[in-house]
């Protein structure tokens, strides 16, 4: 008879066990429902009954704390919703010490995220770089690639759903520039473990090659000639056969970097289209809404050049005093009070793209006003320094770059920009346009009053 009740008190326990976690979780979805409705008020409420059933628990401290944060992270999910900054940042403290006290290294990596979510949030941009950099260099040196690629995704929709410019050129940017990175990571992993490959070939050759000597010893005694043919063939064809392998693990690597650029521009291109509908529901009266969106509109262009960079455009043959002249006369009003504009374009055609010629030199006048100093000098010239090739020059004085950054003005993405002072594209756009022209851009070196860009093309 005992046994029967200690089996039917048993039954029981396990059973309430069960409903007093359903119950748990039902609590859980109405809270959340309430929080995605706008219901503050009610789901306050909940979340401070929620509390109580917590306090009440016999659950281990760690399990405790975890519960706590998450009523902590809603609360702080409602309060921004709310714009209060100052119940955000109570709510964060709590979060912190929940997740200190829960010993989980998941709940602090979400800490993390909303801490970065709250900076971006409230315009304290270089707080939530910090964050940010320290959570995705904690998943990083893990190694956890696409868990850092989700957070970065999670953290460009909530600057989406928050209508914060400011937290998704943030996001966007350093995603871009992580996920350069992240490529350079896995290059660099796959490049260690080829190196090792090829080592533990070697180290492999190198046994055989000894046997083989040892071998060829024994067969000296009998056939010194015999032997010494065969040790040679045998050494030409390892020596061969180590190439064939090396040479088609270098075109494998190198085709994977090739698919890897390609996949990049897509994605590049994939986001900006995707982005270009949600900053048109923006005030474009705002500099970061103008600047992101001059940000999408620069990468669709870099992605379309890098895509179809094989691709070789037009020639017209062009009278260049004219078109040189057009170019001149639109950066007049934007230079600075004595700025003297300058010409030096012979009587003469070339055959030239006009389009991509005249988008790069108008790039290079209109930085060339901007940073040149009043009463400076800024000159256009063209240079015909062979049957095929020709050059044009824009020089202005006062502006210096300096010789350590000269390569680095032509690359994208190499450091996150504030997009309000400008993205950085412009120079490699035009750099792409050159290429796609036979030709190239450069800084001439010799030049010390101010700065010359040079762009030579080769017809």
């Amino acid at each position: 008879m005992s046994r029967k009740v200690f089996v039917l008190i048993f039954t029981m326990l396990c059973w309430w066990g069960s409903a007093s976690a359903q119950q748990e979780s039902q609590r859980w979805q109405r809270a959340e429902a309430a929080v995605a409705a706008g219901q503050y008020q009610a789901a306050f409420d909940m979340l401070a009954d929620i509390e109580r059933g917590i306090a009440a628990s016999k659950t281990d401290e760690k399990a405790a704390a975890e519960e706590r944060y998450k009523v902590a992270r809603a609360r702080m999910t409602m309060y921004m919703k709310m714009r209060r900054g100052e119940r955000v940042k109570e709510q964060l403290e709590h979060m912190e010490r929940h997740a200190n006290a829960s010993q989980n290294e998941k709940v602090k990596s979400d800490l993390l995220y909303n801490k970065a979510v709250y900076y971006y949030t409230f315009g304290q941009t270089a707080q939530g770089n910090a964050v940010f950099k320290e959570m995705a260099a904690k998943l990083m040196a893990e190694k956890e690639y696409d868990k850092v690629d989700d957070v970065y995704q999670m953290l460009i929709e909530s600057g989406r759903n928050s209508g914060s410019a400011t937290m998704t050129a943030q996001a966007y940017s350093g995603y871009i520039v992580w996920k350069d990175s992240m490529n350079e990571l896995k290059a660099a992993d796959e490049r260690l473990a080829l190196e090792q490959k090829i080592a533990e070939c070697q180290a492999s050759i190198d046994e055989k090659d000894n046997d083989l000597a040892a071998r060829g010893r024994y067969i000296a005694s009998l056939c010194v000639l015999s032997a010494v043919l065969a040790a040679a063939l045998v050494v030409v064809a390892l020596v061969l056969l180590r190439l064939v392998v090396l040479t088609r693990k270098q075109k494998k690597t190198i085709r994977r970097a090739n698919e890897n650029n390609a996949l990049k521009a897509k994605f590049i291109s994939n986001i900006s289209a995707q982005l270009t509908p949600t900053l048109k529901k923006l005030d474009s009266g705002q500099p970061e809404v103008r600047a992101l969106q001059r940000f999408a509109a620069h990468i669709q262009t870099l992605s379309q050049l890098e895509t179809t960079i094989e691709e070789r455009v037009e020639l017209e043959d062009t009278v260049l005093p004219p078109f040189c002249e057009e170019l001149v006369n639109k950066i007049r009003d934007k230079v600075q009070t004595g700025v003297v504009l300058a010409m030096d374009v012979p009587n003469m055609s070339a055959m030239i793209n006009k389009d991509y010629v005249g988008r790069v030199l108008l790039h290079l006048l209109q930085n060339a006003a901007k940073y040149t100093p009043a009463n400076g000098h800024i000159r256009l010239e063209f240079k015909k320094r062979g049957a095929h090739k020709h050059q044009f020059l824009v020089s202005n004085t006062g502006s210096f770059i300096p010789e350590e950054q000269r390569e680095d003005v032509f690359k994208a993405f190499l450091t996150v920009r504030d997009l309000t002072q400008g993205d950085g594209l412009g120079l490699p756009i035009c750099q792409l346009m050159a290429t796609k022209m036979n030709g190239e851009i450069d800084i001439d070196p010799e030049f010390t009053k101010g700065t010359r860009f040079v762009l030579s093309l080769t017809v």
